[in-house]
């Protein structure tokens, strides 16, 4: 009889599916949202967004289950925004932007977009870490993952890109001042 439930036990297991793409989207759209605005901007985050899912929904069979499926998807929506970056220097300039309001979801408005213009000129490695630790929330380890280095370099690129924000930033303290 144990034998009987053990194999029953292994059919169960091998039967376990991965959740259908539709609740990946839903649990992980807004933080690939927040990570496609700040590496590419507002006005092309959407389109970031849209072609990181269908990436992603091609591939979504291959991924093993164990995978960390958030970390995925920001491995993704980082390749497409260089992507974008490379398909906007053979583009036309566009005319300037009108300033925007803020929104509910925390798109980049009228209050914060001087900082996020600070952040979109920081060197490549320190915008991306400030972006994927403070917008996606991400470990220092899933980050050096993403980007390919050690913890302690992605640690060096977060706190370097503060360092040179708060130096840039008007109105900011220095690190431990008083204000």
């Amino acid at each position: 009889m144990e034998a009987h439930e053990g194999r029953a036990v292994a059919v169960i297991n091998e039967m376990k599916m991965k959740q259908p793409f539709e609740a990946v989207v839903e649990q992980h759209g807004a933080t690939v949202l927040r990570v496609c605005r700040a590496l590419v901007g507002v006005n092309d985050a959407d389109d970031a967004w849209s072609e990181t899912f269908i990436a992603a929904l091609r591939a979504y069979p291959e991924l093993p289950e164990t995978a960390n499926v958030e970390a995925w998807l920001v491995t993704i929506a980082r390749r497409k925004a260089i992507d974008i970056h490379r398909a906007a220097k053979r583009n036309p300039l566009p005319v300037p932007e009108l300033p925007e309001a803020p929104t509910a979801d925390g798109a980049v408005g009228a209050d914060g977009a001087e900082v996020w213009t600070l952040v979109g000129e920081l060197p490549e490695k320190q915008r991306q870490a400030i972006t994927f630790r403070y917008l996606a929330g991400m470990s220092y380890a899933e980050i050096a993952t993403v980007l390919g280095g050690t913890v302690e370099a992605t640690r060096r690129a977060s706190a370097d890109g503060l360092k040179n924000l708060r130096k840039n930033y008007p109105g900011a303290t220095a690190k431990g001042a008083r204000s």
